[in-house]
């Protein structure tokens, strides 16, 4: 498989019946498709399995992808889909607030991640922490412009919004993200 060709060069040799081209565009999109599902559902045995989802629709509605948006685009689309249909089905444990355990549980988990945080240093860590921490809107929309890379039209697109309200949402959501990082990080911050 030459891996000179491009993706919408892939997709036609898969659609004429080489159904081993589609094993490029798996190892070219797998990291990206992997870290997206990570984000998502926040569990590594979940993502891997909602990763293996979402080749398997998209081999099976390759034909539907019409190349008017980049390949990722259109497979962003799928991993987003996929992942809140999977998110909507899985119902999280609901614990007493009057159980002492749990408060005790709490703390400890709550000095373990600032532990963890003063040990890492790392900036990009410290960024991911400081996203998780945003509501899911605000991760979104900051994760498809900085880690997915896609333009703000792209993400209106996958997002079912106008251009310039895609814009809005990623501004209020940096605001967002920076405050996050001055309140809940602010000792870090001095380091860099």
């Amino acid at each position: 498989m030459s891996t000179g060709l491009n993706d919408n060069e892939m997709i036609s040799k898969v659609l004429s019946g080489d159904h081993q081209a589609y094993a490029g565009l798996v190892n070219r999109y797998q990291q990206y498709v992997f870290t997206l599902t990570l984000r998502m559902v926040k569990n590594r045995e979940d993502a891997e399995e909602m990763a293996q989802d979402v080749f398997i629709k998209a081999y099976k509605y390759l034909a539907d992808f019409r190349g008017a948006s980049k390949f990722s685009t259109w497979l962003y689309t799928i991993v987003n889909n996929t992942c809140i249909t999977f998110l909507r089905k899985k119902r999280p444990d609901i614990h007493s607030l009057d159980d002492d355990k749990m408060f005790e549980l709490a703390d400890s988990q709550d000095s373990g991640f600032r532990a963890n945080l003063v040990e890492q240093k790392s900036k990009l860590a410290m960024i991911n922490n400081a996203i998780a921490m945003l509501n899911p809107d605000d991760a979104q929309v900051i994760t498809l412009f900085y880690k997915a890379e896609q333009s703000l039209e792209e993400i209106a697109g996958i997002l079912g919004l106008e251009a310039n309200t895609a814009k809005v949402r990623l501004h209020r959501a940096r605001t967002r993200l920076k405050e996050k990082m001055e309140t809940c990080f602010a000792e870090e911050i001095k380091d860099l």
